[in-house]
């Protein structure tokens, strides 16, 4: 893949329609504050700025780089936040990795996937290079349980034939190919919006009534209604599905449905997703999210990430230039399968 220094155009495309400022729609009223949200605005009394149309200003460019797991690690069981002393610990063990890394290049083990790519800290890609995005939580997923549900028995065996069906084809063809290796859409682009391995940022533009979101990795843009318009019809499916958003007070709440069920959850056939974008402060937004499907998991599951502010741009992740990954590991099934029939014979 080829990593270009073009500052982006695509949301500048994506938005040329959509910059003359609107009145927020009336009747809508504050939902209730997070502790998290309460804690920020109560301690700075701060308010945010708005837009010409009267909205909170979300705009900027913004990371959510961050250590804590999607899932909390099992042998913190049900431990939901880190003390003080222990988020100090775990800063100064980042720092002593990225000084290691730095100084004798990423430790590997010989022959796997990792063994053959580049060094991140030699290209600055490591995350401990960017900004981080530091709390206490053990896990983005909020709660005692801190994980994904249980896949319902219907999901279950859905899955278990489809992975079934693949098995031995992985490698026959670039369809046979995970999404990202294809370069169509990454997991981390959602929404739900997660972090990624590296290139973790993302940019945020409104405009008459719309807001969109750019995601360096690997280049997406959402361009999000925010007037309460009804979603389009059930029949239409798209990668990052249809999403609409409405005010609350100073909340953008964001509906997400009509998702395929490739992305971003294989599987997930009626899949609805509502996120919450809050600015608690200059350089803080609080994202939360909420993630639904009767068909795939036994019930509901949520999660948060502060989302910080960062000096800089977006740059260009040309994915689709040069993506050698996805034409040698073709190439190189194809060897394999070369060697095996002359065994044969």
């Amino acid at each position: 893949m080829d990593f270009r220094i073009l500052p982006s155009a695509a949301l500048l495309a994506a938005l040329s329609v959509v910059l003359s400022p609107v009145k927020p729609a009336a009747g809508q009223v504050p939902a209730p504050a997070s502790p998290s949200v309460k804690a920020a605005t109560s301690r700075n009394a701060w308010i945010a700025p708005r837009t010409p149309d009267g909205v909170p200003d979300l705009q900027g460019v913004w990371t959510n780089n961050t250590t804590t797991p999607l899932q909390r690690p099992k042998d913190l069981m049900a431990k939901e936040f880190y003390t003080e002393a222990e988020l100090a610990q775990n800063q100064r063990k980042e720092g002593s990795r990225l000084a290691l890394n730095e100084e004798e290049g990423r430790p590997t083990e010989p022959g796997t996937a990792a063994d053959v790519h580049y060094d991140f800290a030699e290209y600055a890609l490591d995350r401990a290079q960017a900004k981080l995005v530091w709390n206490r939580r053990t896990s983005l997923i909020v709660g005692p349980e801190g994980t994904i549900p249980a896949l319902t028995p219907e999901a279950a065996k859905r899955n278990a034939e489809r992975a079934a069906l693949a098995k031995g084809h992985e490698f026959d063809s670039v369809k046979d190919r995970p999404l990202g290796s294809r370069c169509l859409v990454f997991g981390s682009v959602g929404p739900p919006l997660l972090p990624a391995g590296y290139n973790s940022n993302l940019q945020i533009i409104q405009g008459r009534g719309y807001m969109a979101v750019e995601t360096e990795m690997i280049h997406d843009v959402r361009v999000i209604p925010t007037d309460g318009r009804p979603h389009l019809p059930n029949r239409i499916r798209q990668w990052l599905g249809d999403s609409v958003g409405h005010w609350e007070g100073d909340t953008l709440v964001v509906d997400t449905t009509n998702f395929t069920d490739q992305h971003p959850f294989p599987g997930a056939q009626n899949l609805h997703v509502i996120e919450r974008f809050t600015r608690v402060d200059p350089d803080t937004i609080l994202y939360q999210f909420t993630i639904e499907d009767p068909g795939m998991w036994t019930k509901a599951w949520s999660g948060e990430v502060p989302i910080t502010k960062i000096d800089g741009q977006i740059y260009e992740y040309a994915c689709h230039e040069a993506n050698y990954g996805l034409a040698n590991t073709l190439r190189g099934a194809r060897v394999v399968e070369g060697e095996a029939a002359k065994k044969s014979k």
